[in-house]
């Protein structure tokens, strides 16, 4: 189709779901209806009106990607749905599949612009993208969902969702030392050094040999700002900041400044603030470099969950 499903590239009116008629559940949470057995799998949602807002927040911290379809309508398109259920779990959280019923939830369709099913759209920090729009047969839906993982590896996305369901955790020695993984030895020595362009040079490789190691990731990112910051004066930096709110570099590095304080929530609160001031390049600048504060303290960590979030609602 030549047909463009959104008419805003860029932004989700979400206007349309202001107006819950439940109190909003939990992304992933049984939510029955036609279309579907309720709850998803462990890296699948059913998406409501009422949840929908909170999975699109979910992109802030690695891919989701929204299949639209309905079985009355064209069964093909939920064969579809069933085929990207069944295969989430092959990516190990790489992306969150989120299936939407378009006749159980209208208002979702109506809030993207849906112009036909099915139809299958990648989100990246609360940005939809259309991937594509027909029913394909699960073999090829496998090797079209390896090459958008590759795309999304060389953009440098390589976070993953968490399981939505998992079994009980092994038990676990309390007692014992946690193991030393060496590959982390020369960068972390470099780090006790002082050499801070050496740690940046082998957290860089080890991220070049695996985009998704996620310990790797962080401690590239940390040194960065230890590289950033190296040298700077505080009070002059905090200064040059107050002086001129609308310079970028200004503000960046005083949110990197306040991470190595400690201050994690003002460097956070920082960058929101600036990113819902600003437009265009300034406004993705200081986005990218939320992301990259957000890897340095990494995804599971309370203060980058609310970040998100505040970041999502800065966005739209």
């Amino acid at each position: 189709m030549t047909q463009q499903p959104f008419s805003r590239p860029g932004a989700i009116d979400l206007s349309a779901l202001k107006r819950p008629a439940a109190p909003a559940a939990p992304a992933g949470a049984p939510t029955g209806g036609p279309g579907g057995p309720a709850g998803g799998s462990a890296y699948s949602v059913h998406v409501t009106e009422q949840d929908f807002q909170q999975v699109i927040e979910s992109s802030m911290s690695a891919p989701v990607l929204l299949a639209f379809y309905s079985r009355t309508r064209m069964p093909e398109s939920g064969q579809l749905a069933d085929d990207l259920e069944t295969l989430s779990g092959e990516f190990e959280g790489r992306f969150l599949v989120g299936l939407v019923d378009i006749d159980a939830a209208p208002q979702i369709a109506q809030a993207m612009q849906i112009p036909s099913i099915p139809l299958v759209v990648a989100v990246l920090d609360g940005r939809p993208m259309p991937l594509f729009q027909d029913a394909l047969p699960i073999a090829e839906l496998r090797t079209a969902l390896t090459t958008v993982v590759q795309q999304f590896t060389t953009q440098g996305i390589t976070t993953r969702h968490q399981p939505r369901r998992a079994e009980a955790p092994a038990a676990v020695d309390e007692d014992a030392e946690p193991p030393v993984d060496p590959r982390y030895a020369p960068a972390q020595d470099a780090l006790g050094e002082g050499d801070i362009d050496t740690a940046v040079a082998e957290y860089q490789k080890l991220v070049d040999a695996n985009p998704a190691d996620v310990e790797a990731v962080a401690g590239l990112a940390m040194a960065k700002v230890l590289l950033r910051t190296q040298g700077v004066d505080l009070n002059e930096a905090r200064a040059a900041a107050a002086a001129d709110p609308d310079d970028i570099d200004a503000q960046t590095l005083v949110a990197d400044l306040d991470m190595l304080g400690g201050h994690v929530d003002d460097a956070f609160a920082r960058l929101v603030d600036v990113v819902r001031r600003t437009v265009g390049d300034e406004r993705t600048k200081a986005r990218d470099h939320l992301l990259g504060l957000f890897s340095a303290v990494g995804n599971d960590d309370e203060r980058v969950l609310t970040g998100r979030r505040a970041l999502a609602s800065a966005l739209f």
